[in-house]
Parts: C-alpha cells; structure tokens; sequence
C-alpha cells in the first residue's frame, strides 16, 4: 500500500534479535523496539535489517508487521542464525547484556530498493551496536551518506556495548548524525571519544559535542531523573515522570521514538522532551521493550 502523506516517514537501521532472558526470549533490539513505538505513535516506518532462514527470524518478521512496520527491506541470511542476546535483570530493573556474535544483521546490504527508500523517507534512525559488523556498517554509512545529502533528520542513538565499539566508531557515528541522543552513562565514554574535556555540568560536555559535530540537537537520558535537550536555541531540563519500575528495557527506544515523532511534526522542544519522558515511564512500568499500548 502506498504511504500515508500525513503520517512522517522514518527508516530505522540495524540489528534486528531476541533477548534471552532467564524466563524466557523476548523480540528486541534497539532499532526494531524505536521502529515499533515509533509506529505505534503514529509514523510510517519501515524497517532495514537481516534476519536468519530460522523461527526466530520468522516471528521477528511478524512481530514487525503486528506493530505496523514495513518489513519490505528485511533481508534474509542463509548461513547466519538470527541475532540473540543474553539479558539478565538486576533488582532495579536494570538490564546487562551477552551480546552473541555471527548474527544475520551483522551482513546487511545494499540493495536498490533501500537506495529508493532513502529517498521517500523522512528521518533515519540508527545506532553504534548495528555497525559491528563490516558488511552492515558499510551499508548504513551509505545510506546516511545519501540522508545527509538529502538534508533529512538523521538521528543517531549511541548504545555502547562492550567489545562492540570503540573511539572511531562513536565519531564516525556522530559525524553522519544531525541528532544525537545518548544517556548520562554514555556520555563520559563519548566525551572522551571525541576528545571532550568532560565538565562538572553535563549541560557543558553536550554543548561541547553539539559544536563539535554541527549537530541540530543533541539529546541525555537521565533515567529516572529525566532528560536534557540542548541545541543552539538553549538547554531544556525535564524533570522525570515518577512511575513503579517493572523493567527499564526498551525505555530508551521508546524515548528516541517519541523524540523523532515530535520533532517530524514540528511540536515544540518543551512538549517534545515531556511527551518523550512520559513514554519511557509508561514502559518502564510494564515488562517487555515494547508493549501493545502506553
């Protein structure tokens, strides 16, 4: 079917996975859980990753399209299982992660239809975790490189997961961004990454980054604490929302989607950011990265 007009468009890039917890796999993935909340605040989206010849990478597909997502530029990997992560829960909620090598979504590539898709879409969304592999961080560094040509909001959500990524990586990822979103524990490794003195005031290291890499807006996460929005315009400090903490996973996600839906429809920083916090919350007090409705 062909897009809705009045709905902003948005391309999400990367890994595709389940995260396996002690009770249980559960679907995930940073750009798979911002592709699922962005559609379900309102945006066309569609969804560019890989996943395996396997049940997991068939459910993986439909969960996408149960949630309104263009599966069109899923790719399929004959001798790659679909990405899986080990998840385990501290008692705040609080997510760590194994993180399995050889997955499909390390092996995206080119296709003329992504090339196509680029140009119909409004923003692009992607990540540091979903360059690790040389195969699928080509075929993202291209297509933000025709994003960026094209003027188009590109945002980037730093996830730092050890062993996958390093100094370059995380400059080469903001260098290809118009938006960066992190959060607070983030932004000590960034700001050394990018040679950025860190300051008692995070407020300061943001600014430092947005002037560095002529960002449009640079966005923290702070948990429970809220968030900071600093662009050229001024800093905005959200309070957070109070809620009862089920499970913290896919919060930042939802946050970024909430972020990108905002700014597409041109609604103002201050409600943006509030909307943004409200979300996160709202996940935070439900188990699973993406529930069926806030």
């Amino acid at each position: 079917m062909p897009a809705d007009p009045r709905k902003p468009r948005i391309l999400s890039c990367g890994e595709v996975l389940w995260d396996l917890f002690p009770e249980g796999a559960r679907f995930g993935g940073a750009p798979a859980n911002f592709a699922c909340h962005a559609a379900l605040l309102g945006g066309d989206v569609t969804m560019l990753s890989a996943v395996g010849n396997d049940r997991r990478g068939d459910e993986a597909v439909t969960i996408l399209q149960g949630f309104g997502v263009e599966t069109s530029l899923m790719q399929r990997i004959a001798d790659e299982p679909t990405g899986s992560v080990g998840v385990s829960v501290d008692s705040a909620g609080k997510p760590s992660f194994e993180i399995h090598r050889g997955s499909a979504w390390d092996l995206i590539d080119w296709t003329d239809a992504l090339e196509a898709k680029v140009s119909e879409v409004d923003a692009i969304y992607f990540g540091t975790l979903g360059q690790r592999g040389a195969v699928s961080r080509a075929t993202i560094r291209r297509a933000m490189g025709l994003a960026s040509k094209r003027g188009m909001l590109r945002v980037l959500d730093v996830n730092l997961r050890s062993p996958f990524y390093d100094a370059v990586l995380i400059r080469e990822s903001i260098a290809q961004a118009s938006v960066l979103k992190l959060s607070d524990e983030e932004l000590s490794e960034v700001g050394t990454a990018c040679g950025i003195a860190l300051d008692a005031k995070p407020e300061a290291t943001l600014r430092s980054l947005l002037t560095r890499f002529g960002l449009h807006l640079v966005v923290m996460t702070r948990g429970a604490e809220g968030a900071l929005f600093v662009s050229p315009n001024g800093i905005i400090d959200q309070p957070g929302i109070p809620t009862t903490v089920v499970d913290t996973v896919g919060a930042g996600d939802s946050f970024t989607a909430a972020l990108v839906l905002g700014i597409l429809c041109g609604d103002a920083p201050e409600v943006i950011l509030q909307r943004a916090c409200e979300i996160a919350s709202a996940v935070c007090s439900q188990l699973g990265a993406v529930p069926a409705r806030f």
